[in-house]
């Protein structure tokens, strides 16, 4: 008999504190282990240490990292912020930053590793506190081929 895989999701609130990005990347490898998807680790962590990195080093107060399984073999990894401002590395139509810039170059290798990306703009106060919600997906199809 075939089992349905149940979605799941968990959410870690973070002060701005340069050791907050290391604790959720942590976190990140301890659940996808727990959920038995080690194989997605390696992306699923690049992918949050870049995003976790802009929430960091471009907005002054707390953030969140929200890892969730949106289907069976895949996870998506999503950073909230309260900048309402979508980084121009996170749009497609921006070009890749020049090959000896010392920055931007973080969203743009999110956008070329993900299988998925979106950004959502938190206009309304209250439990989300307004700012925004960047987030990229990995896994099955292309990921798990690169992953093996």
């Amino acid at each position: 008999m075939a089992t349905v895989s149940p979605s799941w999701n968990y959410t870690l609130h973070l002060p701005h504190d340069p050791r907050a990005p290391g604790i959720a990347r942590g976190a990140l490898r301890l659940i996808l282990a727990a959920h038995e998807l080690p194989d997605l680790a390696p992306t699923a962590e690049l992918l949050a240490a870049e995003l976790l990195a802009n929430a960091h080093c471009h907005t002054k107060g707390p953030y969140a990292f929200r890892l969730l399984s949106p289907a069976p073999g895949r996870v998506r990894v999503a950073v909230w912020d309260t900048d309402p401002r979508v980084p121009p590395g996170f749009t497609s139509d921006q070009p890749p930053p020049a090959p000896d810039a010392e920055h931007g170059r973080g969203l743009h290798l999110v956008r070329a590793c993900a299988d998925a990306t979106g950004v959502s703009v938190l206009r309304q106060l209250g439990a989300s506190k307004g700012g925004k919600l960047l987030w990229a997906e990995c896994g099955g199809g292309e990921t798990a081929r690169r992953a093996r």
